[in-house]
């Protein structure tokens, strides 16, 4: 166990509340983003020296340049941050605008860009730090019907985390994608899921996968939120953190199954794939 401090964006619930709440009890240094300060403060119920709440626009790089300028100041560096700030927008490809579309991508997809540029200075200058960027088992396997935009969104936060790998990889600086599956958090609930607001009936699967997380998978999600926490501190204080982490059973299952599928799909097709070649 080491002294790291710790940068969480999206702390007031689900995963990244109980990971806050973990880390005060080991006794590590915390700062925690919120859009809301005191709804933070009031989840974490940890007013200790350790603790340090932000309330941060994820998607206004001012904002976030100045929270981690705070934390900074306040605890004299940051060694891992966990982008775990966004939420879930449901509806088919041809049901969302344009606007509900690039709202989603501003708070997965660059909300976590914007943390990732104002904390790489000061990573580079020590020439340490890990970045824990939370996709999703939909940013691995994309076959949802009804979440096409946003596993897109959590298929970039994977892309964009390998290439920050593979940059950084002289500097001393980790990266790692986890792809949770189901935990029994509020992330399917309101506030944390957003329907499309203008549904085609036509979607008959989309429709019913939506009745499906509504009526059978809320309130029994596989994944213990306590037992996550612990899986990202193990992370963070292993010495070689994996690029790619699946968490949960589910997740996993999943993850094999999408592997099973592209190793079929490549055998079958080498021939033609090969034909292509001068």
């Amino acid at each position: 166990m080491t002294n790291k401090v710790w940068f969480i964006t999206g702390a007031s619930k689900g995963l990244g509340l109980t990971l806050v709440k973990r880390l005060l009890a080991e006794g590590y240094q915390v700062a925690a983003t919120s859009r809301d300060v005191k709804q933070l403060q009031n989840a974490v119920g940890d007013n200790t020296s350790n603790f340090l709440p932000l309330q941060v626009d994820i998607g206004d790089n001012s904002s976030v340049g100045n929270a981690i300028k705070d934390v900074i100041k306040t605890f004299g560096t940051i060694d891992v941050v966990v982008n775990n700030a966004g939420y879930g927008q449901l509806g088919t490809i041809e049901e969302l605008t344009d606007k509900e579309a690039r709202e989603n991508f501003d708070a997965n997809v660059f909300g976590a860009l914007n943390v990732i540029r104002n904390v790489m200075p000061h990573f580079r200058s020590k020439k340490a730090g890990h970045i824990i960027n939370i996709s999703s088992i939909a940013g691995f396997l994309g076959a949802f019907p009804g979440w096409g935009i946003y596993n897109a969104t959590k298929f970039a936060v994977a892309g964009l985390t390998e290439a920050l790998s593979a940059e950084t990889a002289s500097m001393g600086i980790r990266s790692t994608i986890v792809y949770p599956g189901y935990f029994k958090t509020n992330f399917l609930l309101q506030g944390s899921l957003k329907l499309a607001n203008n549904p085609i009936a036509d979607y008959k699967e989309a429709r019913d996968l939506e009745v499906m997380h509504d009526t059978q998978i809320i309130g029994n999600q596989p994944g213990d939120p306590e037992k996550a926490a612990l899986a990202f501190i193990k992370l963070a204080e292993s010495k070689n953190p994996p690029l790619h982490f699946f968490m949960g059973s589910d997740a996993v299952g999943m993850a094999k199954t999408k592997i099973g599928i592209l190793q079929t799909s490549l055998t079958e097709n080498e021939e033609l794939s090969n034909a292509t070649n001068f």
